[in-house]
């Protein structure tokens, strides 16, 4: 796959500024409390900017592109794209064993049990962890097999930190260990994961930099 330097950056900042308010008010309307006619009057008014937006539309989401520092970037991406509405999102970094990692805090729109994170939503961060930490390895591959153990509660409103690492491979297969700490360590969930390389991609180092 040939992937395009990136042009009009200036466009890709206002989209991705307008998906950060768009999370904003994903989370004002979990939590407002005004009336029924102004939730009418809202709601009026988000159709119509829904229609504005809807003048010209993609037929798919924002795809893969490199950003201007050089790295592969994935704005549309349900867990870190920084254009997509639905995203946490995620910012992943290297740490110096060869792992990835990132510091996030999960919102009350994520909700599962009382107080906590839903468990699908903590697996979709793992999963995406556990990917990037194969590709870290230089052996991107698709999720096979995905299991978690929840030992606690994943708090939403406080940092959490999500960390995984390439364990070992063996031909197309790879497998990676994850976890979600908070930050004194206290282990919340951990989980591993086989991730299985398409054949056409075993020819073909990854040259990854984490988002």
């Amino acid at each position: 796959m040939t992937i395009d330097v990136a042009a009009g950056e200036s466009r890709i900042a206002a989209l991705c500024a307008l998906a950060q308010r768009t999370r904003d008010l994903m989370d004002a309307v979990l939590a407002t409390d005004v009336g029924e006619d102004e939730l009418l009057a809202v709601s009026a008014e988000m159709a119509a900017l829904t229609d504005r937006l809807s003048a010209a539309v993609r037929v798919s989401p924002q795809s893969f592109d490199i950003g201007p520092d050089g790295t592969v970037r994935h704005l549309g991406n349900a867990a870190i794209g920084a254009a997509n509405p639905y995203a946490v999102p995620l910012t992943v970094e290297h740490v110096p064993d060869g792992g990835v990692r990132a510091e996030v805090t999960f919102r009350p729109l994520h909700e599962g049990p009382p107080g906590g994170v839903h468990g699908g939503v903590t697996a979709m961060a793992l999963d995406h962890l556990l990917g990037q930490a194969v590709a870290a390895a230089g052996l991107a591959g698709m999720t096979g097999t995905l299991t978690i153990r929840y030992k606690a509660l994943v708090p939403y409103g406080r940092p959490v930190v999500v960390s995984a690492r390439h364990t070992r491979s063996e031909g197309r297969k790879t497998w990676a260990e994850g976890r979600v700490a908070l930050p004194d360590g206290t282990l919340l969930a951990e989980a591993t994961g086989l991730f299985i390389t398409p054949t056409e991609w075993m020819n073909r180092r990854v040259t990854y930099t984490p988002q």
